[in-house]
């Protein structure tokens, strides 16, 4: 197993914060009765504020879905990861928006990002830390790079007064029961989610995973918090939802209901707490240690229960070491502690080398899940390699072609500038460019950008000699520069090469790749234009292409190095053609001084580098797309 790290997080909170004076309004009032358990359970709980995905009408306002879709967005837009570069999607929830599919597939297919591979894990709070853990054993086992996981509760619509006043057994009993009623005043809506990286965001704050475990005693223990009917006697559930005539006869007994045996809850807590000291046994955790002790907790009440109970096994962690928002963010299942690491992941509290402990205990058939994780800090050096990186982005110097002074000349040279300020601009906004100029480039990353530009690069050589074998014998002298600089783009590819595999790259993989889209398109209009007679118009070509060497490669080679610790000799390819690319300048400034330009050449040279430079930043868009 390799590290993995939480690289950064996210939480979607639907609607403005809803105070307990005015649950019901969004709940509503069964029976127009406000409830008669509402101040006794909100007083242990203790939940101030909450989130509702419901209006004041009962209507829903966002589907569990969007709610996750929301959290990833948020997640990824503190990261170096873009949502096409997403290739694991863990999901979990109570209750997905549709009994099947599976909820990771709804919410990929609401994220409309391209296939990767999905997991969903059903379940109530612990299923969150399930689907972490799916998330940390793809990255740690190096199937996957850059995994999302992410929790999201919408049960609000499970507590609409109407659903209730429905039921016969409400209308004979003149009341809901309150294994029911209990949730209504517990429960709210939202979603959270993490990215989980092979190593730390070089920005900020990451969290390295020390382990995750998930402990189930479901078979010591009856169903605690269920989707069906009232308990028997002897305090077993016997049928399902599923095994009644029909929908409505179901929903007529409150089998559809969720519900809470609260009898059973002195003993949730007393299981988590007697798991936290094993972990203590067995060497894994050292209280001491701990800096930061997120436990999520469905009541107030049950905090102290929890603190009481570790002070009685000789633990005791100080009030400043405990984290929450229960209060302020209300009780969302599975989502809790998702929305809980993220308010702390922002809160500016976490410092290097710090230990977080999770502890998740969920009442649904008594499973628990830990966590401990160290933060790992973003280093100064990226720091200062964004600073550097953003002086250079912003001050953009064309390529210099020298001239001898002609109008033509000088009409060439400011025209060609003002199509590379526009390059250069846009190129800046390319996502793996992007991601270099804010220190976020990853070794994954790198060696795709490598694998991708090998591709191109390799037919250089190609499209220069073919350009050369059709200049005509009175321009000998450019003949020959052509056919001079074809024996240096070989060295590139080579050069390429082994940079490729002095980063973990195969090359017998890179053998066997082929051009992406943007390549393909690139290669064929470059190899199109050095097929006609005298292309001269390749001057433009060549000024983006040998630009990019003088003036870009090596701020990226640098920044690679920097951001990914690595040595010459592994970005050689980019520190090389800053000084390389010099020379081969001198070349296009032979040609544009030797007397073959006219007004049409010129105009056919400039939109030649403007198609260039619109093919070659589609290149670097489509890194992976084959």
């Amino acid at each position: 197993m390799r590290d993995v790290y939480i690289t950064s997080t996210g939480s979607f909170l639907p609607g403005e914060p809803v105070e307990n004076d005015d649950i019901e309004s969004y709940l509503g009032m069964i029976g127009g009765q406000p409830s008669r358990l509402r101040t006794r359970i909100l007083k242990q709980n203790g939940i101030k504020r909450r989130h509702y995905a419901l209006d004041k009408t009962q209507r829903t306002t966002h589907s569990n879905a969007e709610l996750a879709v929301g959290a990833i967005r948020e997640a990824l837009q503190g990261s170096g990861v873009l949502e096409k570069e997403i290739d694991f999607l863990a999901l979990a929830t109570t209750q997905g928006d549709l009994p099947v599919p599976g909820f990771a597939s709804m919410v990929h297919g609401e994220l409309e990002t391209p296939a990767c591979a999905i997991t969903s894990h059903h379940g109530i709070c612990s299923s969150g830390m399930m689907a972490l853990r799916s998330a940390f054993l793809e990255v740690g086992a190096g199937e996957k790079e850059k995994a999302v996981a992410c929790a999201s509760e919408l049960p609000s619509r499970l507590f609409k007064a109407s659903r209730f006043e429905q039921q016969a057994a409400y209308q004979e009993n003149g009341g809901v029961p309150f294994d029911t009623d209990f949730l209504r005043w517990m429960l709210s809506d939202g979603a959270g989610a993490m990215v989980l990286e092979p190593q730390p965001d070089l920005r900020g704050n990451s969290l390295r995973i020390e382990w995750l475990e998930i402990k189930s005693l479901a078979s010591k223990y009856d169903p605690c918090m269920y989707v069906g009917p009232a308990k028997n006697d002897a305090g077993h559930v016997d049928t399902s939802w599923l095994d009644y005539d029909s929908y409505h006869a179901a929903a007529d007994v409150g089998a559809i209901n969720l519900r809470q045996d609260t009898r059973m809850l002195k003993d949730v807590m007393k299981c988590a707490v007697d798991g936290f000291f094993e972990l203590i046994e067995a060497g894994k955790l050292n209280p001491d240690q701990i800096d930061w002790f997120c436990c999520h907790y469905s009541s107030h009440i049950f905090r102290g229960e929890a603190r009481e109970l570790m002070k009685r096994g000789g633990v005791v962690i100080p009030e400043e070491r405990w984290f929450t928002n229960l209060y302020t963010k209300g009780n969302t299942g599975a989502a809790s502690i998702f929305i809980m690491l993220d308010e702390l992941f922002q809160s500016g509290k976490l410092a290097e080398g710090q230990q977080v402990l999770c502890v998740v205990p969920e009442s649904g058939r008594f499973s628990f899940a830990y966590m401990l994780a160290t933060v790992v800090a973003g280093s100064k050096q990226a720091d200062n390699a964004i600073t550097t990186v953003g002086r250079a982005v912003d001050d953009i110097e064309p390529p210099l072609l020298r001239t001898k002074g002609t109008a033509l000349e000088a009409s060439l040279v400011r025209q060609l500038a003002r199509v590379w300020v526009e390059f250069e601009q846009q190129l800046n906004q390319v996502p793996i460019v992007d991601k270099l100029n804010r220190g976020r480039l990853s070794m994954h990353d790198y060696r795709d950008f490598l694998f991708n530009l090998r591709q191109q690069v390799i037919d250089g050589s190609r499209w220069i000699a073919r350009a050369a074998s059709n200049i005509t014998r009175e321009y000998f002298p450019i003949r020959s520069a052509f056919i001079a600089h074809t024996s240096d783009e070989h060295r590139d590819y080579e050069m390429l090469e082994k940079n490729y595999v002095a980063v973990g790259g195969k090359l017998d993989e890179m053998y066997a790749g082929t051009r992406n889209i943007g390549s393909e398109a690139l290669t064929a209009f470059i190899l199109h234009q050095a097929s006609r007679e005298n292309p001269f118009d390749l001057i433009g070509a060549m000024f983006i292409i040998e630009g990019l060497g003088m003036r870009i490669a090596r701020r990226w080679g640098t920044l690679i190095q920097e951001q990914l610790n690595l040595s010459d000799d592994q970005v050689s390819f980019f520190l090389y053609h800053s000084e390389s690319d010099e020379y081969h300048f001198e070349r296009l400034d032979m040609a544009v001084q030797s007397g073959i330009l006219t007004a049409p050449l010129v105009d056919h040279i400039v939109k030649t580098a403007k198609v260039t430079a619109r093919l070659y930043l589609l290149q670097l868009e489509e890194i992976g797309s084959f």
